[in-house]
């Protein structure tokens, strides 16, 4: 029998989080955040507001890279930069619990928004922050992307064939990466406060968050006092075979039987008993060092399949774990993405029915459906500045002054 899902509140509500970050590692943590129940209120600046909002692609001026990061929030456009808009922002911050900003270190100090500032005005604020390379360090006023990120950290220069210039990773790992982990310091940060009574400033660096993923290259090279250092390596792993890409007769497929029990039952698909007996393969260390030859007899056996799903179904058969490189068309049609709710509908005030990916998060007594789609351009503007204390003349003051700020899409959408 089925259990409901709304037993228990989400675990994050009554926790409320001032998104004052734009583009992707300090959305992405928002948007986590808020499908795990806290309240969340994007911040942006009239009139582009979140740089992300310019990023393909489009339909009908309204960006898709931000409808999906920005998903289950509510918006506010302000001018921080007028007293009154201050103001009114000073009065948000003492009601929040957490504030997300990701700007470059320095530059929200002389806005009067840096953390010295905030924690004074508001001791138990948790204040997270995301750069490039972090408040400290020779580095840390730099500019920099996720890009940038990703090729220092040594984690580019292991991709791609030998020889030829890395590929570029085409989805954002440094990003994605640092705003997950800043959930998790927002959330450890937030069990602290409970204890404590006072909340903290979290410094998070892209840069710090790729090479933490690094799971064999940095110990490597100090187990081997400085002599081996991982390199590309084209379609697979070196130190761990089989694992990597192959080519068959319409596409490609990732085989991973690096294991011995794994590797015994790929060798009896593909070369029968002698094969899965032959000593040159029973230990990852020999199959290492004998990696063409073993190599060899997986591909030629690809080679003489007609297709990939063909050759899926016999490492299937075998247990050998597997799966076909799929398009995107495939992923969002796969039963397994379906079935586990990955892609969900959204009804926009704009575009109508949108369809987006979700995030990963499934806990057994509540559900983590995002509630609403991005917000629009200063969608709650009226809202929040009310239930701050402003009163009707002083936020029609305040959109006449151009410190509060819509774009035309609002009044259509909340008439």
């Amino acid at each position: 029998m089925s259990m409901s899902k709304n037993q228990q509140p989400l675990p994050l509500e009554g926790v409320r989080v001032i998104d004052y970050s734009h583009f992707l590692a300090g959305p992405h943590m928002s948007r986590c955040l808020a499908v795990m129940g806290a309240e969340v209120i994007k911040v942006e600046r009239p009139t582009g507001g979140d740089a992300g909002r310019a990023h393909a692609g489009f339909k009908n001026g309204q960006s898709g890279y931000f409808l999906q990061q920005n998903m289950g929030k509510k918006g506010l456009c302000i001018n921080v930069k007028e007293p009154r808009g201050l103001e009114l922002m000073r009065r948000l911050i003492k009601s929040a619990d957490v504030f997300i900003e990701n700007y470059r270190p320095g530059a929200l100090d002389r806005l009067g928004l840096g953390y010295a500032a905030l924690a004074e005005l508001n001791p138990k604020l948790v204040y997270c922050s995301v750069s490039a390379f972090g408040h400290t360090g020779p580095d840390a006023s730099k500019p920099g992307f996720g890009l940038i990120a990703e090729a220092k950290s040594g984690a580019m220069a292991q991709l791609g064939v030998p020889g030829e210039a890395p590929p570029l990773l085409r989805m954002p790992i440094a990003d994605m990466y640092t705003g997950v982990h800043g959930v998790a310091a927002v959330c450890a940060a937030l069990v602290g406060r409970a204890n404590s009574g006072k909340g903290q400033h979290i410094d998070l660096a892209l840069y710090d968050c790729m090479v933490s993923m690094h799971d064999y290259a940095v110990q490597c090279y100090y187990l081997s006092d400085g002599t081996e250092i991982p390199v590309q390596t084209g379609h697979d792993l070196p130190e761990s075979t089989i694992y990597g890409v192959f080519t068959a007769a319409d596409g490609y497929l990732v085989i991973a039987a690096q294991v011995d029990d794994a590797w015994k039952r790929l060798a009896r698909l593909v070369g029968g008993d002698a094969l899965a007996a032959d000593g040159r393969f029973l230990d990852p260390d020999n199959r290492n060092k004998n990696r063409e030859a073993a190599l060899d007899y997986v591909q030629q056996w690809i080679s003489s399949q007609p297709s990939v799903a063909a050759c899926i179904v016999a490492l299937d058969g075998a247990e050998v774990p597997c799966a076909p490189v799929q398009s995107i068309d495939q992923v969002v049609s796969d039963p397994q993405i379906v079935a586990r709710n990955m892609i969900i509908e959204q009804d926009h005030p704009v575009l109508g029915k949108v369809t987006l990916p979700n995030l990963p998060f499934n806990f057994s007594d509540c559900d983590t459906t995002p509630k609403m789609p991005a917000p629009l351009m200063g969608q709650h503007n009226r809202l929040i500045a009310a239930e701050l204390g402003f009163d009707e003349n002083e936020i029609n003051a305040l959109f006449n002054d151009g410190i509060l700020y819509q774009e035309d899409a609002v009044n259509s959408a909340t008439e």
